[in-house]
């Protein structure tokens, strides 16, 4: 294809020095980085500025699900972007338009709205819950412990983590937390103030912990009953990662009375786009008028780019089938997870997850990390970089394996083995 854009030239000696000073003195410290620069990528591998190539099984903490450098979002990028970038939510354009259908359509009869980020959606989604009862002076949300829902100062207050809350006392009010997974006690939370509950099919920062069934289905229940809004938040578990396009679709699949289960509110972003960023939430028909005229916005939500790139990523999961390998694929990966939990007892205590959101969650107190005072999660993923694979880290004991969708079989295999040889060098 022909360069649109010249490549940049290199920054100063393209080593790794060179990278971290511009970083420390000009990037806001808010992150805690790993010691690696990288430079680019292919499909599910990335390479550093030396060269060295990684297996990239974080995929950008599951944003990349096509992998990196795809050339159909190259070329729906270029495409759109000799047509039309943006022009504001002033006016209408097809992209954005047919984006939306495809979303109702894989999830139930609703509207859709765009943003930038699954902290937007989710900002939305609090929005949605507020509007929702104002009238009545209901505005508490109930979510779970060890959730995570984005790093507003709304969603710190929604997060059920201690860890993120820190230094921005004191919170935003309206929100309470809940055991996950516990449906006695999110009904014995229930306020007069309580206007919805917010949870995760699938809590990913807080250690891969999937949704039951009956959790599900009795909240379900329970909001109707109690006139509350369903909320989920499908940034990290959302996008067919477990083997349908939404997390709650892969749980209650099969199970009596799961193929009538909706929620009220959903939010995406992540895999959305791909690497391109944008977010979005779908609002179930009764409630999708909620948010008239004036009452939500955003400037880049929904563009004619980020719209194209989204549409385009749909359509090659669709014809590639990537559903049936987040499916299949994922339940081999998580099957040896579960043999080297067998097999090394003394480093790995259980996988997690479904699909292509999995958890390593590995045992307390490992001899080879009792000498650091760095979490054994993050001495493992570092010790992963060393063999040449990117994983992330959740909490202090769960590595979390959040691959591309079209990651291939012979690529599984190698991150496998390659996660063994750590394993057996812990034990």
């Amino acid at each position: 294809m022909k360069e649109i854009v010249p490549s940049p030239p290199a920054i100063v000696r393209n080593d790794y020095e060179s990278v971290r000073e511009l970083f420390a003195k000009n990037v806001v410290p808010s992150y805690g980085r790993f010691e690696l620069v990288l430079s680019h990528g292919a499909g599910s591998y990335v390479f550093d500025v030396a060269g060295k190539r990684y297996l990239d099984l974080g995929s950008g903490i599951a944003v990349c699900c096509l992998g990196h450098a795809h050339p159909a979002i190259t070329e729906a990028l270029v495409e759109q972007s000799k047509k039309l970038i943006h022009v504001s939510n002033l006016y209408f354009t097809e992209p954005q338009g047919r984006l939306a259908a495809e979303l109702v359509k894989r999830i139930g009869d609703g509207k859709v709205f765009f943003c930038n980020s699954g902290a937007e959606a989710n900002e939305g989604l609090f929005k949605l819950a507020r509007k929702f009862g104002h009238d009545e002076g209901r505005f508490e949300i109930l979510t779970a412990t060890n959730s995570f829902h984005g790093r507003t100062l709304a969603g710190i207050a929604a997060t059920g983590q201690d860890k993120v809350k820190k230094g921005f006392e004191p919170m935003m009010s309206g929100f309470r937390h809940i055991p996950f997974n516990d449906l006695e006690a999110a009904r014995n939370a229930i306020s007069p103030a309580t206007v919805a509950i917010m949870i995760e099919g699938v809590q990913g920062e807080g250690g891969v912990t999937p949704a039951t069934p009956e959790f599900l289905l009795g909240l379900r229940a329970l909001c109707d009953e109690k006139k509350l809004l369903l909320l989920m938040d499908g940034v990290q578990c959302g996008h067919y990662r477990t083997g349908k396009f939404q997390s709650f679709q892969k749980i209650l699949e099969g199970v009596p009375g799961g193929e009538k289960f909706l929620p009220d509110g959903l939010s995406m972003a992540k895999s959305l786009g791909g690497g391109f960023p944008i977010g979005a939430f779908w609002v179930r028909a009764p409630f999708a008028e909620l948010l008239g005229t004036g009452t939500h916005g955003t400037t880049y939500g929904g563009t004619p780019l980020a719209c194209a790139v989204a549409l385009k990523i749909l359509e090659v999961i669709e014809k590639e089938n990537l559903t049936g390998n987040a499916d299949k694929l994922g339940a081999w990966l998580k099957s040896e997870i579960e043999r080297l939990a067998k097999t090394y007892p003394g480093v790995i205590k259980s996988a997690r997850g479904m699909g292509l959101i999995l958890g390593i969650e590995l045992t307390e107190k490992i001899p080879a990390f009792a000498a650091s005072d760095k979490s054994a999660a993050l001495q493992f993923v570092n010790r992963l970089h060393a063999a040449g694979v990117l994983t992330i880290p959740a909490g202090t004991q769960i590595v979390r394996l959040l691959p591309a969708l079209n990651l291939k079989p012979q690529e599984a295999g190698e991150g496998i083995s390659k996660i063994e040889e750590v394993v057996k060098s812990l034990a």
